[in-house]
């Protein structure tokens, strides 16, 4: 380990409807989340190495998170959070509408059960929802919750 944080990039869709702002989120996939809720729903988003450009790497990891390419769109920068764990997370948002049924999701091999020598592969996420942002807020990774806040903020001064 060099000594830098492990870093991430996504890209937080929204949407206007007629119940207000909407967030499309992800729970996380694989046997540690499958019955959790609060703090298993996040903004799709994958790590990257630090020569590729954040904003790059939010596009690529749309992608490989959801199956569907990244939507065009103004991006609205959110910044940066820290997460429990130490992992520096970027987020843009972009306005667009995505149905949740065609996300085809990107996979990842771990061994389970722990010290089995057997290999199991899981989803990145294993649903994908439209969210208002009070239900996104009970359930987002709490240090995520500063993008939802600086989506209000946004869409308050757009």
């Amino acid at each position: 380990m060099n000594g830098r944080p492990r870093r991430s990039a996504g890209l937080l869709l929204f949407r206007h409807t007629d119940h207000g702002l909407e967030v499309l989120l992800g729970h996380m996939g694989g046997p540690f989340f499958v019955r959790r809720e609060a703090g298993a729903w996040t903004v799709p988003k994958g790590e990257y190495e630090p020569d590729e450009p954040s904003w790059a790497a939010a596009r690529r990891e749309f992608l490989e998170e959801l199956g569907v390419p990244p939507p065009d769109g103004e991006a609205v920068p959110l910044g940066e959070v820290r997460q429990t764990g130490g992992k520096v997370v970027t987020a843009w948002a972009v306005e667009a509408d995505l149905d949740p049924a065609t996300v085809v999701p990107g996979t990842f091999t771990m061994e389970w059960p722990p010290r089995s020598g057997r290999l199991a592969e899981f989803p990145e996420l294993d649903r994908v929802e439209w969210l208002g942002l009070d239900r996104a807020r009970e359930l987002i990774v709490k240090a995520q919750t500063a993008f939802l806040d600086r989506l209000a903020e946004h869409s308050a001064d757009g």
